[in-house]
């Protein structure tokens, strides 16, 4: 939706055009949904896979984490102070395998080597070989959207190529969305939580 916005912006389109076209949109994906749907249900026999995986997303609810432990052995169940509980965890079983070229600092450059340059060609088809289904970092932009627009977004070697000369990194690059994902034991022991990281789309690309 925050494309779209940009989208009309962009166009200069009136509050009147944004509200059809993003309608348009909300319309397409109802129908989409209810062709997959009768799609998995005419194939059930073919593809048990694809159908009962789509009942079990459709039965699947999110559930919120429970109270969990801190150091003095409280129970904490305000939802900022788990999610500082938890990042205080993670944080302190994170190891760098990159050393001192690790995000969030500068790309150490060595002058008298001679570096590597971005070929327009290989960034295309790294853009058309993304997952269009995989999620989006902290940046919110999608994969399906780079994907489907990579003619347009050719200038990404151009941006690749002066980050490696001067090895600045974005700032959203350095970020990432985490979930804790539960995995055995004691629920409320944040030692049980490992962390899953979404980041930037664009940055994987870089890497």
């Amino acid at each position: 939706m925050e494309f779209l916005i940009q989208y009309c912006v962009s166009r200069q389109l009136s509050v009147e055009n944004y509200k059809g076209i993003a309608r348009a949109c909300r319309d397409a994906v109802r129908k989409a949904k209810v062709q997959l749907e009768l799609k998995l249900a005419e194939d059930v026999k073919n593809y048990k896979k694809g159908f009962f995986r789509e009942v079990n997303n459709k039965q699947k609810q999110k559930k919120n984490i429970v109270p969990l432990l801190n150091r003095r052995g409280e129970l904490v169940t305000n939802n900022t102070e788990k999610a500082e509980l938890l990042n205080i965890f993670f944080t302190s079983i994170f190891t760098s395998t990159v050393g001192p070229q690790a995000l969030g600092t500068k790309l150490q450059v060595d002058a008298n080597t001679e570096q590597p340059s971005v070929k327009e060609e290989l960034v295309c088809e790294l853009l058309q070989e993304l997952d269009p289904y995989k999620s989006m970092g902290p940046d919110s932009i999608h994969p399906r959207v780079l994907k489907e627009l990579v003619d347009v977004v050719r200038p990404f070697s151009i941006i690749f190529e002066k980050m490696w000369r001067s090895g600045d990194i974005p700032e959203d690059w350095k970020k990432a969305n985490v979930t804790p994902i539960y995995k055995k034991g004691l629920k409320e022991d944040p030692g049980n939580f490992k962390p899953i990281s979404l980041t930037s789309v664009p940055g994987k690309l870089m890497e």
